[in-house]
């Protein structure tokens, strides 16, 4: 038998496995034939050398309402709050954080996705959700340690950009990560809403939609 044609599919899910094969050049296009931003890509990069899950797509770059969420499903749900309470059209982007990252990792996401929330200056209130469920086995304080240290590095234009942050969370060491948090606030002069894991994980959604609702500069 002579095989006269063949079709081969391949996906990326094993890509991560040959990174110093033949396949490691092998570019998948993205759906819908969509353009990476250079920073998705960085992102994308990030994951690519992680055992950890690092995912950012940007809807819209000059929308008000940000968000880092721990999780995919939680990821999902708080994407699908902002929709379901009107301010679809305000999503700036879906980002998701999961599987214990390091300390480097989530600084060097945390300061790629800073960068394009601060970027647009048009005088009108910001906020950033970090927010999640409640964790298993990620140590929440660790976490927060390198998303701490970017949100330092980009003081100035988080205040520029009057972004407002809003955390809920709970997990392991919750509390000391939550008064870090606190902490930062006071430090960088940016403010910071925090709760834990006696609110509801979209209870911060709310809060920071009045706060956009209320700003005068968005009337």
């Amino acid at each position: 038998v002579v095989p006269l044609d063949m079709r081969v599919e391949l996906d990326s899910y094993a890509h991560f496995k040959h990174a110093r094969s033949a396949w490691a050049g092998l570019e998948f296009p993205e759906p819908w034939g969509r353009v990476k931003l250079p920073e998705e890509r960085a992102v994308q990069a990030l994951d690519d050398k992680s055992g950890a899950s690092l995912k950012l797509s940007v809807l819209n770059p000059a929308g008000r309402i940000w968000t880092m969420v721990a999780g995919g499903g939680a990821s999902v749900v708080y994407a699908d709050t902002v929709v379901n309470l009107g301010m679809g059209h305000e999503l700036a982007n879906y980002a998701e954080y999961s599987g214990n990252p390091k300390q480097e990792e989530t600084y060097l996401y945390a300061k790629t996705l800073l960068s394009l929330a601060t970027r647009v200056l048009d005088g009108r209130r910001r906020v950033l959700l970090i927010g999640g469920g409640v964790a298993n086995f990620t140590d929440v304080a660790a976490t927060f340690t390198g998303i701490i240290q970017a949100l330092k590095d980009c003081a100035g234009k988080l205040q520029g950009a009057k972004l407002h942050l809003y955390v809920r969370r709970g997990g392991p060491n919750y509390e000391a990560g939550l008064r870090m948090m606190q902490q930062l606030g006071e430090e960088i002069s940016v403010p910071v809403t925090v709760f834990g894991p006696d609110a509801s994980m979209t209870s911060i959604v709310q809060l920071a939609i009045q706060y956009l609702e209320s700003d005068p500069a968005a009337s």
